[in-house]
């Protein structure tokens, strides 16, 4: 573990070095890649761990019939919904405007209502991850931010 703490330790002093408008062009290319990588799982249905999302909740008999045909947040997933920033000091990837509540519902399990004229007042919904790391992420954003580090 200490190798890895000295490995960290020289590649942010190395970042350092750079000029600040080739840390963002290089944060910049991380956020995308996160970006793509975050909208992957989402379409696939899992977790960043590669676990799959907690299943929808069966609705009672009476309820309509069919099939959902939609799958879960398939227009959360896009680039209108999710928004990926890289400045100088940081690579963000966030959801932006009205969607960023019921992904922070979805994501840590939180209830929520899940519209006004809903007969239940308040739905406990499952926790579903929809951002976050892998391991296989974290070694393509380091071999990334190598060879950005090699070019200049």
């Amino acid at each position: 573990m200490s190798e890895l703490t000295a490995f960290e330790e020289r590649l942010s002093a190395l970042i350092a070095n750079l000029s600040p408008a080739s840390r963002k062009k290089m944060a910049a290319e991380i956020a995308k890649k996160l970006r793509a990588s975050q909208q992957q799982n989402i379409k696939a249905q899992r977790a960043p761990d590669g676990t799959p999302f907690a299943a929808r909740k069966k609705h009672s008999i009476r309820a309509k019939k069919g099939r959902v045909k939609r799958e879960m947040f398939a227009k959360l997933r896009t680039n209108k919904y999710m928004k990926a920033k890289g400045t100088s000091n940081d690579a963000t990837v966030e959801f932006a405007g009205s969607v960023q509540r019921m992904a922070r519902v979805h994501h840590y399990g939180l209830r929520d209502r899940p519209s006004k004229n809903a007969k239940d007042k308040d739905v406990q919904y499952d926790a579903r991850l929809l951002l976050g790391m892998s391991s296989e992420l974290q070694v393509d954003i380091n071999e990334l931010i190598l060879s950005r580090i090699s070019i200049s």
